[in-house]
């Protein structure tokens, strides 16, 4: 089977759906050694031409997007962006969004998630920073509203709403979700419209925008 990508491992932490921690200036530095070293390889020792450097977990990484769409641009090179977490993640927010039965599944799926904290988070514990006192209690979050809850969980850093630990826990808890089975889905069929707005305006505008300068 060709190789298609390489991922690499880079300096700093990639947290799940959350965004880089690290020294900007050696990422950069490592980005573009990598994109050379493939660039190397694919001439030397006749890798697929069409072989890209992979970064995971790279969605929501906002601070390093503009190193990477610089190195990119320059050296005229694709790249493959794991960005299936914070899909899942738009789910939930658009659930949120469309209120009623939607926002009260979205609050389920983060009581479920609460009180299964150590389970899920355990296969994730290399890759997530959680805080648990910084987490809201469920009785909180029952009483939030659609605007409410989306804020806290959307990827805006900056927003007096957001928090990144309720969204890490969220993250890792499409478990929950998967369990509920037809509960889940048919809301998110249901709610297509604005679940898709959601997904499309995270990937478009916060991701693929920021990464090739559109």
């Amino acid at each position: 089977v060709p190789a298609q990508t390489i991922a690499p491992k880079f300096t700093g932490r990639f947290n799940k759906g959350v965004d880089y921690v690290g020294n900007l200036d050696q990422f950069a530095k490592e980005f573009e050694e990598d994109v050379l070293v493939i660039d190397f390889a694919v001439k030397e020792f006749g890798l697929p031409e069409e072989l890209k450097l992979s970064v995971h977990s790279g969605s929501d990484k906002f601070s390093i997007y503009p190193i990477m769409a610089e190195v990119i641009r320059k050296y005229d090179k694709g790249l493959h962006l794991k960005t299936a977490g914070t899909t899942w993640l738009e789910e939930v927010i658009g659930l949120a969004v469309a209120g009623g039965e939607g926002l009260e599944l979205a609050k389920k799926i983060y009581e479920n998630s609460y009180n299964r904290k150590e389970e899920l988070c355990a296969p994730y514990a290399d890759v997530i920073d959680i805080d648990g006192s910084k987490l809201p209690s469920v009785e909180e979050v029952n009483g939030w509203s659609s605007e409410k809850f989306a804020n806290t969980l959307r990827h805006i850093p900056g927003h007096a709403d957001y928090n990144s630990n309720f969204r890490q826990l969220i993250h890792v808890a499409y478990k929950v979700a998967a369990e509920m089975g037809s509960e889940y889905t048919e809301l998110l069929i249901k709610y297509a419209d604005i679940i898709g707005s959601c997904v499309e305006d995270n990937i478009y505008e916060r991701h693929l925008k920021r990464l090739f300068a559109i």
